[in-house]
């Protein structure tokens, strides 16, 4: 399948916060850095260019964070698209640090916290973060403290919404008591259902569900297997098939496929145009 004629906007949209609507597949930027999310891309042009092919395909939800490099790939966001569209929402995250490659650590205190915001703030080239999500929780610093510095930040205009990533049901209900949460970010895919239950209860509280390697197949993309029929009987690759699954699966999900190739995101966006039947779908959903 290829991406001829396909937009972002097939993937139908969701709105994030009650007024930030978006397309539902989106594109997220950890693969725009070096080997173990350290350092700069092997080819920083080609990062460029897959920011600006993305928006050409309509993508105005773009996910990153300030430990991808650390600090490698909001400046790219704004190298590539900067001045932005007025659509466009950017969410990016701060709670893990860095030691080096594939090393993370979370960080949770307050302070932490707020200058990573005005980091991200400057490197973005932005005056307010559209969504600011505390990227893993630190269990050595009280809940209330690192969402209460969040807030903080919320009411004095420097970010809009915020959102959690990595957390369980407890956790997300726990948080919601203490302000209000519009996003959630887990690992979910085809081959991974853990985080279903986090899923539902998003989907049931209007939070949008951002899952992250959202392209995983694992052994479900075996030969003759049936990941492998529909993908062959469909024309489309296992990827574009896991993708069209999280599509379907709820209307709170937002895939954020990353890569650092314009031809695999152009691959990636086709799985916006893609439909599967009921029959394919129930198939692919009980694969797991």
């Amino acid at each position: 399948m290829t991406s001829t004629n396909v937009n972002a906007a097939q993937s139908g949209t969701f709105t994030i916060g009650g007024d930030m609507t978006v397309n539902r597949l989106g594109y997220g930027t950890m693969q725009l850095t070096g080997p173990g999310v350290w350092g700069d891309p092997k080819d920083p042009d080609e990062a460029v260019r897959v920011l600006k092919r993305a928006a050409e395909f309509g993508v105005n939800f773009i996910d990153t964070a300030d430990s991808y490099g650390p600090a490698v790939a909001e400046p790219l966001i704004r190298k590539a698209l900067h001045p932005y569209s007025d659509d466009m929402v950017i969410a990016t995250k701060a709670g893990l640090t860095r030691s080096g490659p594939n090393d993370w650590r979370p960080v949770g205190r307050p302070e932490y916290l707020r200058q990573q915001a005005e980091m991200s703030l400057r490197l973005l080239g932005l005056e307010r973060i559209d969504l600011f999500q505390l990227h893993r929780i630190d269990p050595n610093v009280p809940l209330a403290d690192q969402l209460g510095e969040l807030e903080l930040l919320r009411k004095e205009g420097k970010i809009r919404h915020i959102g959690l990533s990595e957390v369980s049901v407890e956790q997300l209900r726990e948080a919601r008591e203490i302000t209000d949460i519009v996003s959630v970010q887990n690992l979910y895919n085809l081959s991974n259902r853990k985080a279903e239950d986090v899923l539902e209860e998003a989907e049931s509280g209007g939070i949008a569900f951002i899952p992250w390697f959202p392209l995983a197949t694992g052994a479900l993309a075996q030969d003759g297997g049936p990941l492998d029929e529909i993908s062959k009987r469909l024309n489309a690759k296992p990827a574009q098939i896991a993708l069209a699954w999280l599509l379907r699966r709820s209307p709170a999900i937002l895939p954020i496929p990353g890569t650092s190739s314009v031809a695999h995101l152009e691959d990636n966006m086709a799985a916006a145009g893609l439909q599967l039947s009921d029959e394919d779908f129930e198939t692919l959903s009980h694969l797991a």
